[in-house]
């Protein structure tokens, strides 16, 4: 899983105008900053997440990742920011995001959800096997939000951001970032818009740099795709996992594929279903573990474990200990002393 490196570089811009060694940070968390120039480099999810834990350390706030907000910066967002842009309104805008997500990152799967007048816009990321720190997800919203006002000649704002870390003793930093009201612990980060506001017309909408941008980014996408099977099962695994267990016809499935063709091409790319399920829960379970708000119980259903004791044996496996040994050990390692 990695990263866009377009991306890292509106990163680096943050970091430089915050008054650090942008080049020191991204060397100290072993990315290349003089190889990130090439055409199609990408950025391992781990160095990703390091990189903010080294920016929070450099620069002794837990908040920097906010510090910028209002500074739209579109070319981290590639050719999908140029889709985006010239859409007819902002439900078409985030539609092209959720469509193109991969272009920019497979370690961030989107979920759209509506009703109740309200599109509620899901975030999961995942850090392979490094626990995310709250900072790197943070600049994803705050970027996001700041270019869909932009792009709407910044008439558009959440109605509320939905945060699934503690509250910090200081919230001061979330209000001036988002303007709107904020609330922490809960199960899912998300932004939440007025499905109204996402009628409102896109200031740089251009119908036919539309059709021209759409046309190149689903090339590229179809590029990129060739041998990244494996990603997309991830992704369809992690949706489903709350409803149990999923299996290869379902996945098969819903990517438009035999199960066969799904075995041929996850071996032709070294893996195999059974692995991609079980580093999944993983991944997933470390995530879970490192938020106190969940219980057990609750991390075992988010899992899709029939029953607790199957997630005792899984953590065990894993981690060496059970859940509540892993989780006590996370805490003790990741705790902030600035947050």
């Amino acid at each position: 899983m990695n990263t866009f490196a377009a991306w890292v570089d509106g990163i680096a811009e943050l970091l430089a105008a915050e008054g650090l060694d942008a080049t020191e940070v991204l060397t100290s968390a072993g990315i290349d900053p003089m190889g990130m120039a090439a055409l199609g480099t990408r950025i391992e999810t781990e160095k990703m997440s390091r990189l903010w834990e080294i920016a929070v350390e450099r620069s002794k706030n837990p908040s920097i990742a906010l510090a910028q907000h209002g500074h739209v910066r579109p070319r981290s967002l590639d050719v999908v920011g140029y889709t985006m842009m010239s859409c007819a309104n902002l439900r078409e805008a985030l539609g092209r995001l959720v469509r193109y997500l991969r272009i920019l990152s497979d370690a961030l799967s989107l979920t759209e959800n509506e009703g109740g007048g309200l599109y509620r816009l899901v975030f999961q990321l995942d850090g392979g096997r490094r626990s995310v720190p709250r900072q790197r997800i943070e600049f994803i919203l705050v970027t996001l939000v700041d270019f869909c006002g932009w792009i709407t000649g910044r008439s558009v704002n959440p109605r509320a951001v939905e945060l699934p870390w503690p509250a910090p003793e200081d919230v001061a930093a979330y209000r001036e970032a988002f303007r709107c009201p904020i609330s922490f612990d809960n199960k899912a980060c998300s932004l939440v818009y007025a499905a109204s506001d996402l009628e409102q017309p896109l200031q740089t909408s251009n119908p036919t740099l539309a059709e021209l941008h759409e046309r190149f980014a689903g090339e590229y996408l179809a590029h990129f795709d060739q041998g990244q099977t494996r990603h997309r099962v991830r992704e369809v695994i992690v949706r489903r996992l709350p409803d149990g267990e999923p299996s290869r016809e379902q996945v098969a499935r819903e990517l438009r594929m035999s199960v066969r063709t799904l075995q041929r091409r996850l071996e032709e790319e070294g893996s195999s279903f059974v692995q991609l399920l079980d580093d999944t829960r993983r991944d997933l379970a470390e995530q879970y573990l490192s938020r106190l708000h969940l219980t057990l119980g609750q991390a075992c259903y988010l899992l899709g474990y029939a029953d607790q004791s199957s997630f005792f044996r899984a953590c065990k496996r894993w981690f060496g200990v059970p859940p509540r040994e892993h989780r006590r050990r996370l805490r003790e390692l990741h705790r902030d002393p600035l947050a």
